[in-house]
């Protein structure tokens, strides 16, 4: 029987499985494991005293950590010794690649919590990754480090599954309580096991098993196949503006087309891809494939997969490329314009900056020795980067805007082109949309030079005297 959880790893996966935990009436407690390192052993306080650790819009995140904490049901801790009391035991932590060419992931972090957990567990722990990872790693990988750690055998002392975590940020209870979830074992106990831990934090997802290696494929796959979907809209982007055309009439005619056995899963274009996952997972897969040695595959063609990433990674540079287009019209230089980006996090409402695309494209100008700012309403600080703290201030005499993420914020502000030109007070202002939230006709119609992602019906525009 299940009763005490430990879950290592306390980020935007890890804290809201651990309160979901927590607020399971049978599970009597839930220990949140936290490294108290320089750069994230902050978190461990706040937590314990109801606070989240980021910024943005998580509903019901902050009532539940007050909740699960006032009935003494959750604490955070760097002390890796509790690990012995648990029951079962969760890793969220993050696997990046450093350098996505030579296909090698960064498991430092995941096998240092590993580690840990092997030192501490106790006979017939349950232990689960929940951490997306290469295919193939929980059998190979994870449960040797395990065993050597332990001194126990995976399947006959301990329990051993993967069941990767499927959140988007924005959307962290939610996703967790109604999206299935995938369970996969190294053997039939330590799937049943899993399972009986993860069913009763969902309300209306269901639990699908498999084996651990096919749950690896499965996180890693939907992961490639949503990234492969955002750059096949992001290229048709890219034709639409050279044809001419607005991509949103071509989405709009494409998403049409509804009948039996006709699918036409169509995304949004934008400004690039951004976060931990998308970026990375189709790595992953690839890694997996090559480490399996078996693949059948059309003789010197790169990956379909690979290609997309590539597309979704130029896409930063593309914005870079409008701005560049935008300022050729008005005779601007790129060492004496002053530009403002706006957004910094990869997603709207947030402040999750991993991965960014903006900044791809701050580097650009930064190597161009352009003046440029940045504001994001939910973001202060990223390494050598300038904030402004408030949005007209921000705007205020400047050459020109590129708007990288879609907050709420931006949305609203921006229905007033004529209060935006007076801010940044020139005669033909340049603003670049990368999430299409203005109006392009009222901006162009005010005087300024407007450049959208996938607009090549307004992208070559007259200007407005």
């Amino acid at each position: 029987m299940i009763s005490k959880i430990g879950v290592v790893g306390m980020g935007y996966v890890g804290i809201p499985a651990a309160l979901l935990f927590a607020d399971y009436r049978e599970f009597n407690f839930v220990y949140g494991f936290q490294r108290n390192s320089e750069s994230s052993g902050y978190k461990i306080d706040m937590l314990n005293r109801g606070e989240l650790p980021f910024k943005g819009n998580e509903p019901g995140l902050k009532d539940l950590l007050q909740k699960v904490i006032s009935k003494k049901k959750f604490e955070c801790t760097s002390d890796f010794s509790k690990l012995s009391d648990m029951d079962a035991i969760t890793i969220s932590i993050q696997t990046p690649f450093l350098n996505k060419n030579d296909l090698i992931p960064d498991y430092t972090s995941l096998l240092d919590g590993v580690k840990q957990i092997g030192k501490n567990m106790s006979y017939e722990t349950l232990v689960v990754l929940e951490s997306t990872v290469t295919p193939g790693t929980t059998q190979n990988i994870i449960k040797p480090l395990l065993e050597k750690e332990s001194g126990l055998e995976a399947g006959i002392d301990f329990y051993l599954a993967h069941a990767p975590e499927r959140v988007m940020v924005g959307r962290l209870l939610q996703n967790i309580r109604e999206h299935d979830r995938v369970v996969g074992g190294i053997d039939r106990l330590s799937t049943l096991r899993a399972c009986d831990l993860y069913c009763h934090v969902l309300t209306k997802g269901k639990i699908i098993p498999m084996s651990a290696t096919a749950a690896e494929v499965t996180k890693t796959a939907e992961n490639t196949f949503r990234d492969l979907q955002i750059a096949a809209v992001n290229e048709l982007a890219l034709y639409c503006e050279a044809i001419g055309v607005n991509i949103y009439d071509v989405r709009n005619g494409i998403a049409s087309l509804k009948g039996e056995g006709i699918t036409r899963a169509i995304l949004y274009p934008g400004a690039g891809v951004g976060g931990h996952c998308l970026t990375k997972d189709t790595y992953h897969l690839e890694r997996g494939v090559k480490l399996s040695g078996h693949l059948d595959y059309p003789q010197g063609k790169d990956s379909l997969y690979t290609l997309a990433r590539d597309v979704n990674d130029f896409m930063p540079e593309h914005m870079f490329s409008l701005m560049n287009n935008a300022m050729d019209r008005v005779g601007l230089k790129y060492d004496t314009a002053t530009v403002v980006m706006l957004g910094w996090s990869f997603i709207a409402d947030s402040d999750d900056t991993r991965n960014t695309p903006s900044e791809i494209c701050y580097n650009k100008f930064i190597a161009n020795r352009t003046k440029v700012m940045v504001h994001d309403p939910y973001v202060s600080k990223y390494a050598n980067v300038t904030f402004i703290p408030n949005l007209e201030h921000a705007l205020y005499n400047v050459d020109a805007v590129i708007i990288f993420t879609a907050h709420n914020e931006y949305k609203r502000f921006f229905k007033n082109p004529l209060k935006v030109k007076n801010l940044m007070g020139k005669e033909h202002p340049i603003i670049i949309d990368g999430r299409n939230i203005i109006d392009p006709d009222e901006y162009i119609n005010c005087g300024f030079i407007y450049k959208g992602v996938g607009r090549g019906d307004k992208n070559n525009h007259k200007l407005v005297i």
